[in-house]
């Protein structure tokens, strides 16, 4: 099963960068709170990155703060659509189906709860 990873990423104040293995790179959108089951998040996607964050903790180079894992796991895609992204995750701290939607050029998070955050 791929895995994803959430850091909790310390630059200029915090954000949490979701992060799903994918093709050898690891797909990431930054949220702006904490994942939580039922709260819609906006969600800004960012460049690929490399798949070494999958295992990460510690300074990011550039000057780029610093980041710590909050959760890891394993998922299996729901559905890979342009304006939608929909995953099923278990992990150590999330479980449930998450969804990523674009709606007027804006990106939201929402984790369903099959489970909820601990």
């Amino acid at each position: 099963m791929p895995r994803f990873v959430v850091l909790e990423h310390h630059y200029q104040g915090v954000h949490w960068d979701f992060m799903l293995e994918f093709r050898g790179v690891l797909r990431t959108w930054k949220l702006v709170n904490e994942p939580a089951a039922d709260l819609v998040i906006r969600a800004t996607p960012l460049a690929d990155h490399r798949i070494l964050y999958l295992d990460y903790e510690g300074e990011i180079s550039g000057g780029r703060g610093s980041v710590t894992q909050w959760d890891r796991g394993e998922f299996e895609w729901v559905s890979d659509e342009p304006d939608e992204v929909a995953v099923r995750l278990s992990g150590r701290r999330l479980e449930g189906t998450v969804h990523l939607r674009m709606s007027d050029a804006d990106w939201s998070f929402l984790l369903t709860s099959a489970g909820s955050v601990t």
